[in-house]
């Protein structure tokens, strides 16, 4: 399969899935995308489209790692600091990409740390 035919198929995914989930100030969207070097997480607030908080692999915040632990350890990054700004809910947003592995991870990871989807 070419590369360009999979990431057509994930924005397709991704349009698909964002056309029922929608993030709210008391329910933000906890978005995941994922490049070849690094895994992002931000919680969003469609409403007022405003990005709540972001985490990455890449930022000095981050895990600096791409495999699992390195998406445990951002799923409870976020988890943290969206428990400091008084957020306990949110919608998780797979980005297009199935659900299983890093994606799996962090959701897991935020799971853990007491939040609901």
């Amino acid at each position: 399969m070419k590369t360009v035919d999979r990431k057509i198929g994930r924005q397709r995914r991704h349009e698909r899935v964002r056309r029922a989930i929608r993030g709210t100030a008391d329910k933000p969207r906890l978005s995941v995308m994922m490049s070849n070097k690094h895994i992002y997480a931000q919680l969003v607030d469609d409403e007022a489209s405003k990005t709540l908080l972001m985490v990455s692999s890449a930022g000095k915040d981050g895990a600096g790692h791409k495999n699992l632990e390195g998406a445990k350890a951002i799923g409870q990054r976020v988890a943290e600091l969206a428990r400091k700004i008084g957020i306990r809910e949110v919608v998780f947003d797979r980005g297009g990409f199935k659900y299983h592995g890093r994606v799996k991870a962090i959701a897991d990871a935020v799971r853990e740390a007491g939040f609901k989807f």
